[in-house]
């Protein structure tokens, strides 16, 4: 009995299935079933980067930027321009590297 999955996975899954001797069906997303299947497919890498533990970390990350870049690409936006509002953002609200726990507001 086939397991059910219809989720985005990289181009070459298929593949790597049918060499394993298994079966399996595919189907070509429309654009906007692509995008919205991209920003699941972010939900779902960044919690598995969230979980790994340091052997595993390095991975998830690349499955994190792998993602951040398709979506990216999918909606027009150039690698230099998202490095710079990165930067932007960085400069304006600051990085993580304070390690800064904010406890209350009042």
């Amino acid at each position: 009995m086939p397991t059910e999955y219809r989720k985005l996975v990289r181009d070459r899954i298929p593949d790597i299935i049918r060499r394993e001797g298994r079966t399996c069906r595919t189907a070509t997303l429309s654009p906007e079933e692509y995008l919205t299947s991209l920003r699941e497919k972010l939900v779902e890498e960044a919690r598995e980067a969230a979980a790994a533990d340091e052997t595993d970390l390095l991975r998830e990350l690349a499955d994190v930027r792998e993602v951040v870049d398709a979506l990216a690409a999918a909606v027009g936006i150039d690698p230099a321009d998202l490095a710079r509002e990165q930067a932007r953002r960085r400069a304006e609200r600051g990085g993580f590297e304070g390690r800064i726990c904010l406890l209350w507001v009042e």
